[in-house]
């Protein structure tokens, strides 16, 4: 017996519900360039500005008005 259901099916919830993208993906251009972004560069910019940065300042032990820069 069935059972009356008062939740009306969204086709656009079905829809994006039976999406299979990842079947059909091809690497081009743009989006090769949009993973190497994701992936490569900018990990590496993060990295870099953090190895620099990382033996800059030293916070232990200064007051206000103190120099941060290490000597």
């Amino acid at each position: 017996m069935a059972v009356p259901s008062f939740v009306q099916l969204d086709p656009a919830i079905e829809r994006w519900n039976r999406m299979d993208a990842y079947k059909h993906f091809r690497f081009t251009r743009r989006t090769s360039l949009i993973t190497f972004t994701g992936c490569v560069l900018i990990p590496s910019v993060i990295y870099y500005v953090a190895s620099e940065t990382q033996y800059k300042f030293k916070w232990t032990g200064k007051r206000k008005g103190d120099s941060l820069v290490q000597s």
